[in-house]
């Protein structure tokens, strides 16, 4: 057996044991409703001085999960005629955002609709009106408000991205029944997140994903959640209620919900998210899935080779015809 077969096997055989609680079910019913009864308020502001005219630019925002307005650019590509397109949702990594509309030019020109949006208190210029009673944070936001479920810091950020869904839905320009959403790290984790908490999304292209397997995370110092590890080094005894909040918002015990199609990516230099941890939700996923493993890589999840890997499934897979 070769030495990637090798591994590949390994990973594929990793299944740690579920923390769904009880009312796993009922906490993501409870929160989409209390996101749903936040009127969205959309507003959109075409870029008239855009220099790629293949495109259509607006700068726009609606509310999130609660009164915090959500920045994102909306590309529409016009050299494909009126539309109504087919749209990808674009979410960044940690500590990231938007970006700007040059980078997701790509996909673009795939003749798809792309809509990039801010993470809440990020990198981007999206605030946080949420409420936290105890702050939690140490280092990063990965572990603000981790005493509570219903103020941990990504349940609000995993509705902000449900509600990209939502927006879209308002726009004309945009064929409802061809969404799909992409993201790398951070964003991989909640195209996952969306993917199990919504079944509009048609596609998941998701490389190198956070929040799956957090509490082997927290224990092993990877990534963003080093700073639950800061935090629980200074509160010890607050160990248990810490991963029972954090156990609403791994990817792994909402992957069996999944019902797009998933195009993932791992690497097996991974220091921050570790294939090893993307395979206890990737090993539960039900709907059809592919994934590439890239044997040497680290974080960077192979860049420009995984991306011309996206852009020819997408091509291929249907959504664009």
């Amino acid at each position: 057996m070769s030495y990637l077969a090798e591994k590949i096997a390994e990973l594929e055989s990793y299944l740690p044991p579920l923390t769904r609680r009880a009312d796993f079910d009922a906490f993501w019913a409870r929160t989409r409703a209390q996101a749903l009864s936040v009127p969205l308020r959309p507003e959109l502001r075409r870029v008239e001085d855009y220099p790629a005219r293949a495109v259509t630019v607006y700068d726009i925002s609606y509310c999130g999960f609660d009164e915090t307005r959500i920045h994102g650019w909306l590309l529409l590509p016009s050299f494909a005629g009126p539309g109504p397109y087919p749209c990808m949702v674009q979410y960044h990594g940690f500590g990231g955002s938007r970006g700007v509309p040059s980078d997701h030019l790509a996909f673009a020109a795939l003749g798809c609709a792309v809509l990039a949006v801010d993470c809440r208190e990020q990198g981007g210029i999206t605030g946080n009106c949420a409420h936290y009673s105890g702050s939690g944070l140490f280092t990063n936001v990965g572990s603000k408000g981790v005493q509570n479920k219903d103020e941990y810091y990504y349940r609000a950020v995993y509705m902000d991205c449900v509600k990209a869904l939502d927006f879209l839905e308002t726009l004309p320009e945009i064929d409802a029944d061809r969404l799909f959403v992409r993201g790398t790290s951070q964003g991989g984790a909640l195209g996952m997140a969306v993917s199990g908490l919504d079944a509009r999304p048609k596609l998941a292209l998701v490389n190198v994903p956070s929040n799956s397997n957090i509490e082997y995370r927290i224990e092993h110092r990877h990534g963003s959640f080093a700073a639950v590890n800061d935090y629980l080094r200074a509160y010890p005894d607050e160990l248990e209620r810490v991963y029972e909040t954090l156990s609403y918002f791994d990817t792994m015990n909402l992957a069996d919900r999944i019902q797009a199609r998933v195009f993932a990516s791992v690497a097996l230099a991974d220091p921050v998210c570790p294939a090893k941890c993307y395979y206890a939700t990737y090993n539960r996923i039900r709907s059809d899935k592919q994934i590439t493993v890239y044997p040497f890589n680290e974080h960077d999840g192979a860049r420009a080779t995984h991306v011309e890997r996206e852009l020819r499934y997408l091509r291929s897979s249907g959504l664009l015809d």
